[in-house]
């Protein structure tokens, strides 16, 4: 997700820098603040700064065992011959 962020941030800067950018018969000073390229600009640094400021995951360096409160039991399936027939029945081991 952080790398498709990124590339749109790109991709948007670039697009707004090709759009924005004068061309020779239009790079003549009138006299006026340039206002656009210095709008451009900070959008593409909030939008960058943004997605670069995204917290990392943290991941402890220790897996603690949960608490459990008495004996743990899982029930498995014993198969079992009687004589007749194969018979599968269910135990509970507890530890």
């Amino acid at each position: 997700m952080r790398s498709a962020l990124v590339t749109l941030a790109l991709g948007a800067t670039v697009a707004i820098g090709v759009v924005a950018s004068s061309t020779t018969a239009d790079a003549r000073w009138r006299h006026g603040f340039p206002v656009a390229p210095i709008v451009g600009g900070l959008a593409a640094g909030a939008i960058l700064g943004a997605t670069l400021a995204v917290p990392r995951p943290y991941y402890e360096a220790y897996a603690y065992e949960p608490i459990y409160f008495g004996p743990r039991c899982y029930i498995r399936r014993e198969r079992f011959w009687d004589g007749w027939r194969w018979h599968v029945r269910r135990v509970e081991d507890c530890y």
